[in-house]
């Protein structure tokens, strides 16, 4: 009776960051800035590249131009707050930021996930049936892809979150991390949490062991599909389907490690959770651009209009 009588009295929590060095933290604070902006830079001219060259306007390059959409906004839900709070010493968050901080990266990590289930399915069609490739992904289950995708996000997050506010937080509120998320904050409220710890672990962690493992079965059969093509066939989809099993693995690995397993302490997580927050979303561009030759022509091709506009411009 007493646990049901216990009400929530938190109403900040201190974020401990990476670390407690000044010297290391201003030095961390050039090095993020850096892989922030070029996250930036690199999904939107992905995304800028798409739209604009009209040759790419197809199904592969649509959900390319989404992740990267997704990767931008993926990586905006933790990182002005990381960044800011590496100039600061003491890392302070409000109760309801918190949770925001939580519900939006967990909706558009979740919406990323599927996202990734809708480019397997659409190599998939590309290979097994390229001569309906276009009837088959037309317009309309391109943005049906893409609204499954964000709606099964905003589900996961809704439900991860809708059980954490039931909780009671009235004692410590100390995070040993540089973001608020579910496996640090569950742990300080004032109340039995295994069960719904066990549920939290289901929702996330199984979930994402059971996407991981349908990419790697869809990837593998696309794969052995591959053998039979011709040689310059061959080598321009393993190139495509070769970036796409990167990704897959960045993700789902470093996430798969944190949100698959009871929600304990480890020396590594800081580490993976730094991987997949802010590392993988800025790789992300660089592994599609360095390794497809179609989208770094159309990136030349509008980098060299945009120099002749302005070169205009000052004439």
């Amino acid at each position: 009776m007493k646990q049901k009588n216990l009400t929530t009295t938190v109403t900040e929590f201190i974020l401990l960051g990476l670390t407690q060095s000044p010297e290391l933290q201003r030095f961390l604070f050039i090095i993020f800035s850096i892989v922030y902006l070029t996250t930036w830079l690199g999904n939107f001219t992905i995304i800028i590249t798409v739209i604009t060259e009209h040759h790419l306007h197809t199904p592969m390059y649509f959900l390319l131009a989404n992740l990267a959409f997704l990767d931008v906004s993926d990586s905006s839900v933790n990182a002005p707050k990381f960044l800011a709070g590496l100039l600061s010493q003491r890392k302070t968050i409000s109760f309801n930021e918190c949770f925001l901080q939580m519900f939006f990266f967990h909706f558009i990590a979740g919406a990323m996930s599927f996202c990734l289930v809708g480019m397997a399915v659409d190599r998939y069609v590309a290979i097994y049936k390229p001569l309906r490739y276009l009837t088959i992904m037309n317009p309309g289950v391109l943005m049906g892809i893409v609204v499954l995708a964000w709606l099964g996000g905003l589900a996961h997050s809704a439900v991860q979150i809708g059980l954490l506010l039931q909780l009671p937080f009235c004692g410590p509120n100390v995070l040993d991390n540089f973001y608020c998320d579910v496996p640090q904050v569950i742990k300080l409220a004032c109340t039995e949490t295994h069960l719904v710890e066990l549920q939290m672990v289901f929702n996330g962690g199984v979930l994402l062991v059971m996407i991981f493992i349908i990419l790697l079965i869809s990837y593998a059969i696309i794969l052995v599909k591959i053998r039979t093509y011709l040689t310059e066939r061959k080598h321009k989809v393993l190139s495509t389907c070769g970036t796409q099993i990167t990704v897959v693995c960045l993700i789902f690995t470093s996430c798969i490690f944190i949100y698959a397993r009871p929600f304990q302490k480890f020396t590594l997580d800081k580490v993976v959770s730094v991987i997949y927050t802010v590392i993988t979303p800025a790789l992300n561009p660089m592994i599609y651009t360095l390794r497809n030759a179609e989208m770094k022509k159309a990136i030349r091709r509008l980098m060299r209009r945009v120099l002749c506009s302005r070169r205009e411009i000052n004439i």
